[in-house]
C-alpha cells in the first residue's frame, strides 16, 4: 500500500475534527433530549449517513482529490459516526430492556439507511 503522508494527514485531521463534533453534539443531546434510547448515537449516525449520501451523490459529479475524499469520509465522517458507541449501547440496553434494545438496534439501521438516500436524492435533485 503506497499511501502519502498529506493522505494520512487528511484522515488524521479530518477524525480529529469529526470526533470532537459527535462529542459535542453528544453532550449537547444527553443533556436537552434525555432518554432511555440512546438519541445522541442516533443522531450522529443519522446525521453521518445523511452526510455521506450527500457527499456520494457529489462524487458522482465532481470527483474530489484522494486526500479529501479521506479527509470527508474515512477521516471526518469515520469519527462523527460512531458503530461501536451504537454497539455498546445496545448491548447494555439488552440486559436492561429487550425491547429497547431491539428499537435502538431498529431505530440506528433504518434511519441511517433513509437518511443516506435522502441525502443522496437531495443532492442528485441539485445537481440536475
Amino acid at each position: 500500500m503506497n499511501t502519502s503522508i498529506i493522505t494520512l494527514l487528511a484522515v488524521g485531521s479530518g477524525g480529529f475534527i469529526g470526533a470532537i463534533l459527535r462529542f459535542l453534539m453528544s453532550l449537547s443531546i444527553a443533556k436537552n433530549f434525555p432518554s432511555q434510547i440512546p438519541l445522541a448515537t442516533l443522531s450522529v449516525n443519522t446525521i453521518g449517513s445523511f452526510l455521506i449520501g450527500i457527499l456520494a451523490a457529489l462524487f458522482i459529479t465532481y470527483v474530489p482529490s484522494n486526500e479529501l475524499k479521506a479527509f470527508l469520509i474515512t477521516g471526518f465522517l469515520g469519527a462523527f459516526t460512531t458503530y461501536s458507541t451504537f454497539a455498546i449501547e445496545s448491548f447494555y440496553l439488552f440486559q436492561t430492556s429487550i425491547l429497547l434494545a431491539i428499537l435502538n438496534i431498529l431505530l440506528n439501521v433504518f434511519c441511517s439507511l433513509i437518511a443516506v438516500v435522502l441525502g443522496y436524492k437531495l443532492l442528485m435533485l441539485f445537481l440536475k
